[in-house]
């Protein structure tokens, strides 16, 4: 009877906290169509990666405000890779990646495994290396000591955009004071005027 009793109380337990979250889910406000992804701010990841890294770390300038920052990291013991993620207006994913790794291993890594072309694209009057693969596409940018791509499932005019929005990080000022100028050698004193001169003044 007592384990009877112990389970028909539990029961009515349930059923009374089962009760209250419903109260609490109908009253208490809700935005059902609230985005569960929120934008992150790369700013000081940016600054960190670019007074680090020994090539211009790349960010955009002036993509739309729907273009909306998700991921970012830099990781210097990995070939100083610079990553920074974005959603796309129509939710599709774009990432900028940078690395002084060996290039072709790389490029395979960060675009899951997608392959070069041999078709190019024009951007910014520079010859982007067009990518494709199973998973993402990408533009494929090489300098001399890094890699730059622009990856994801973002279609192939999407990608181009990001590309185009790319700028160095303007480097930060060094924190060495500048040497102090040489000080202006005091003016002299004039000279005292002879007993002569006075008597004519």
């Amino acid at each position: 009877m007592r384990g009877k009793q112990t389970v028909r109380g539990m029961i009515q337990s349930m059923a009374v906290i089962c009760a209250a979250a419903g109260v609490m889910y109908l009253f208490i406000p809700h935005d059902e169509k609230a985005d569960p992804i929120k934008p992150v701010d790369y700013r000081v990841e940016l600054v960190t990666a670019q007074r680090a890294a020994p090539y211009p770390v790349l960010a955009p300038q002036g993509l739309a405000e729907d273009w909306m920052p998700t991921s970012v990291a830099y990781d210097r013991q990995e070939g100083d890779a610079w990553h920074l993620g974005f959603l796309t207006p129509d939710r599709q994913y774009v990432a900028v990646e940078q690395s002084t790794a060996a290039a072709g291993k790389y490029i395979s890594d960060v675009t899951h495994e997608a392959r070069d072309t041999g078709r190019t694209h024009q951007v910014g009057g520079r010859a982007w290396q067009r990518w494709e693969g199973p998973k993402y596409d990408a533009l494929v940018l090489r300098d001399k000591g890094v890699t730059t791509v622009v990856t994801g499932t973002a279609t192939h005019e999407q990608l181009a955009r990001m590309a185009s929005a790319l700028r160095p990080a303007e480097r930060a000022p060094s924190n060495t004071p500048s040497s102090p100028a040489p000080a202006s050698p005091a003016p002299s004193a004039p000279a005292p005027s002879s007993p002569a001169s006075a008597g004519r003044a």
